[in-house]
């Protein structure tokens, strides 16, 4: 191979981003098919986002190819054919799509044989453009695999895929999305009612594994229904309902104590809500009826119930609904760990020729599920004792097992066994013990999908009638009123869904053959001589990964333990090596916490730099918290920090990267339940990084000062001609200025100490400022803030993951705009106050106001009452008054 310099990729210019985020948002609503049903894991990354980002990291931007592109207009058309190309790319329904994936293969493998010196026919087949990226493509590694976006998408792009992760559940399902399907492609399936119709059907890709999946787990479902199907039995409708049995699809729950009062000691209900079904046209309520025996019975009305629910705000805040005493959460938590926490059936949702039909609960109904007690096994493992994420605990739910109730132990044990006979019934109808291993895998996931239903954390969802899982949030929190799921039903929670939402996504998945591993991420086997590097790393302290996925490794191990030994060889997960910064797995310190999560990246990016091929850029994603704080200690007060973001540039420019981008991609739904009614972040960076040369310079501040000024010009420049968004473009800016401070070994102040990596972003940021606006360096980092939000935004309302995104990029918070009140942010949206809405100023108030809200005052005092009034608010303002001035030129010519 010749020793050629490396090519500029595309990634390292421009991207076509509002398409990305586009594709990425919209797709994490996408449920049927979707390879994301296949197994649950935390903060995935969109498919549409991983492929995007691989395929720009992968393909030469048209200014590394002079000799094709000679003049910027060129290159600037051959980046709009690209970005054309991406726009379709990211798609969901073109994700399989063969045309749109041979012209992305096909790009891949030109870049991939320039940098050996060779260049492809014109024109080539689809087998031609499989064998020049088996010879020429690098193969992608995620060390962080997670649940698989990344390497899914390698494989789908046509790339050799290497997938590694500490946890086992993450493995399983990386095997699952990428080893399984590509080792057991166009296999015909074993089941014998399959076979009898080989001739003219297509197994083509995973089509035959997701028939077999599909046909042993209605086996798994019949022979279920014959061992346990008394334990869900029909239920009677009353005359008025058409009378006759139908179908349960749940029973809804509300959890009791005995109330504190000594002259009451009622059973009180702990309920939260009286809504059964919150559709429109449809609202359905229970009202609670004390008899005159002295018990509590729910009706059922139709419409809204005028009654309020016995909860009262946050924690456990109780009525008693027979004597109003007032519970304290003190009381409740010790009833919970005493065990004496009960449950009262509510309703009762059954099947109705039209729609849900709700039945007033019975005694009958709820004493034959109190009587079971035939439980043959319960996972007795000590749920973590993390206060932030697992708050079920502090009420007495401190084991996995405390997460079910009987009934749903009976049914999760049953079909967790019913899957080495179903095995076994595979390899009497001729499977492979490779295969029948395979199979039994995603049953398995099917039994996990079953648990996070059929768990007593679940609750009814009363807007789409149906139970909804214990993951709304990356936590396991206490749930007051849930939701007991039929699993012979064919709603959500049954068992047949499950499957089906297994079987579907496998239809798609048929890539080229890939590895997964169970690896540390800090010393991962060498398989390769170089990779292409792609990961999305913990994200500091945010997501206990390995802590969560025990509520589903418990369930993996019981029914995989003897068919993946080197997975399932300990009590839970490995918890010692997982990269998180969480105080309470170092009893509370915060900072060896801080030292643990710092020093394992650094290792981690240590060995990446080892790893990743010189002639294409390693990308690492990574969301940040929407607001952090430091101590100053010297100042006695608190700064606004970002240490988790500056803790990974740190990590990544100290192991030897030079970050060459940084691009802001949205890639969380705004209506998941963490960010209904907050003002969490929905945005990730992606770093984009190069291996930096050993024998780099080291530069004083004098001279990196010097090189931003004089570089960061043009690339603004070449920003701006990619139409990046105004809100994306300030942390968009801050890859060329890290560009800029990592290609040097060092950066020293004049006494020889390091410029840290906070204060290379402030320079960034101040020398960003200057080339977009000279008199905006004159400005507080709020006005810039507005300036920049009014930029894009003008005084419209939009997600406030745009506003976190940009302050961040200005270096500073959003409360400090809040506080101003020139900006309004809650319920996850944002917008700028207008100038009506502004408070009146009081006299000492100007001198800590902002010049945009001085700006906002003038202008509407000026409106309002002229010039004798504005002039009012300039004598004041004082100092401010010019900056001001200066500001509304601005402002009039956007």
């Amino acid at each position: 191979m010749p020793n050629l310099p490396y090519r500029t990729k595309l990634i390292e210019v421009s991207l076509p981003l509002e398409a990305m985020n586009e594709a990425a948002s919209r797709e994490k609503s996408i449920r049927h098919g979707h390879p994301s049903t296949i197994h649950l894991w935390w903060s995935r990354k969109p498919l549409a986002a991983a492929r995007a980002v691989l395929f720009a990291s992968l393909v030469d931007d048209p200014s590394a190819l002079p000799e094709q592109f000679p003049t910027e207009t060129e290159q600037e058309q051959e980046r709009a054919r690209l970005f054309h190309l991406m726009e379709q790319l990211v798609l969901w329904e073109n994700s399989n799509d063969a045309t749109i994936l041979l012209a992305a293969r096909t790009e891949i493998a030109r870049s991939a044989a320039r940098n050996h010196g060779v260049a492809l026919p014109a024109e080539m087949t689809a087998a031609q453009v499989a064998e020049a990226l088996a010879a020429y493509a690098p193969p992608v590694l995620d060390p962080f695999a997670g649940g698989g976006s990344i390497p899914l998408e390698a494989q789908r792009l046509g790339l050799e895929a290497h997938a590694g992760d500490l946890n086992p559940v993450a493995v399983l399902i990386n095997k699952a999305l990428i080893e399984i399907p590509a080792q057991f492609a166009n296999q015909p399936p074993i089941n014998p009612e399959s076979r009898r119709q080989l001739l003219g059907a297509d197994w083509s890709g995973a089509h035959g594994l997701a028939n077999d999946v599909r046909y042993y787990g209605a086996w798994m479902r019949d022979e279920a229904f014959r061992r346990i199907g008394h334990l869900y039995p029909p239920v009677t409708l009353p005359p008025e309902q058409g009378g006759g049995e139908a179908t349960v699809i749940a029973w809804l729950w509300t959890r009791t104590v005995t109330c504190p009062n000594p002259a009451c000691r009622a059973q009180m209900p702990l309920a939260s809500k009286w809504d059964l079904s919150k559709k429109a046209g449809k609202e359905i309520s229970i009202i609670p009826k004390i008899e005159n025996t002295g018990n509590l019975i729910f009706k059922i009305i139709e419409g809204k119930s005028q009654q309020q629910p016995p909860k009262m705000g946050r924690g456990a805040k109780f009525r008693c609904i027979h004597c109003e005493t007032i519970t304290i959460d003190s009381y409740v938590k010790d009833e919970g760990m005493h065990n004496r926490i009960g449950s009262q059936l509510l309703a009762i949702v059954a099947e109705g020729p039209k729609g849900r039909i709700y039945i007033e609960a019975s005694k009958d109904a709820a004493e034959n599920v109190a009587s079971i007690s035939d439980i043959v096994w319960k996972p007795d493992q000590e749920i973590p004792n993390d206060p932030r994420n697992f708050w079920c605990k502090q009420y007495g739910l401190t084991t996995f097992g405390d997460l079910f109730t009987p009934r749903q132990l009976v049914a999760l044990t049953t079909m967790s066994d019913l899957i080495g006979e179903a095995r076994a019934k595979m390899l009497a109808h001729g499977g492979s013990e490779a295969y029948t291993t395979a199979v039994a895998t995603y049953l398995a996931f099917a039994v996990d999908r079953l648990a996070m239903t059929n768990t007593n954390i679940s609750r009814w969802n009363g807007v789409g009638e149906k139970v909804q899982h214990a993951f709304s949030r990356q936590a396991l929190p206490m749930i007051w009123d849930y939701a007991e799921p039929n699993l012979f039903s064919s709603s959500t929670g049954s068992i047949s869904a499950s499957v089906e939402l297994i079987a579907e996504p496998l239809n798609v998945l048929n890539g080229k053959k890939s590895w997964v591993s169970i690896q540390d991420a800090t010393n991962f086997m060498h398989q390769k001589s170089s990779y292409i590097i792609s990961t999305d790393p913990p994200y500091y302290d945010n997501i206990g990964y390995s802590d969560l996925a025990d509520f589903f490794y418990v369930w993996l191990r019981r029914s995989l333990g003897t068919m993946y030994p080197d997975l399932f060889s300990t009590i839970l997960t490995p918890k010692a090596q997982e990269l998180i910064a969480t105080p309470y797995r170092f009893h509370g310190d915060k900072e060896q916490a801080e030292h643990h999560f710092e020093s394992g990246l650094w290792k981690v990016f240590q060995h990446i730099r080892q790893e990743q091929t010189m002639q294409y850029p390693c990308t690492v994603y990574y969301a940040f918290k929407q607001a952090e704080y430091v101590e100053n200690k010297e100042e006695q007060s608190q700064q606004v920090a970002s240490t988790g973001w500056e803790k990974m540039l740190e990590s990544l420019v100290q192991s030897g990267f030079v970050v060459t981008g940084t691009w802001p991609l949205r890639t969380e739904m705004m209506s998941r339940s963490v960010a209904q009614g907050t003002n969490a972040l929905a945005s990730s960076i992606v770093l984009v990084c190069r291996p930096r040369p050993t024998d780099a310079p080291i530069a004083t501040r004098r001279e990196l000062l010097a090189a931003l000024h004089r570089e960061l010009p043009a690339a603004l420049r070449a920003l701006q001609h990619g139409n990046i968004a105004p809100v994306d473009l300030a942390q968009a800016a801050i890859g060329p200025g890290m560009a800029i401070y990592s290609r040097y070994r060092a950066v020293t102040e004049s006494n020889g100490e390091r410029v840290s990596i906070r204060a290379a972003l402030q320079m960034i940021n101040y020398e960003l400022d200057h080339i977009l606006a000279e008199q905006d360096s004159d400005y507080d980092a709020a006005t810039r803030f507005c300036v920049a939000w009014y930029e894009q935004f003008g005084f419209t309302e939009a997600a406030y993951g745009d506003a976190e995104t940009l302050a961040r990029a200005k270096d500073m918070d959003v409360a400090a705009v809040v506080k101003d009140h020139t900006f309004i942010a809650k319920s996850g949206k944002a917008r700028l106050t207008p100038r009506e809405e502004l408070p009146a100023a009081q006299e000492a108030e100007y001198r800590q106001m902002t010049v945009w809200r001085v700006l906002q005052l003038l202008a509407r005092d000026l409106q309002d009452g002229g010039e004798k009034k504005a002039a009012n608010v300039l004598q004041h303002a004082d100092a401010q008054g010019e900056p001001a001035r200066e500001l509304a030129y601005r402002l009039y010519a956007f």
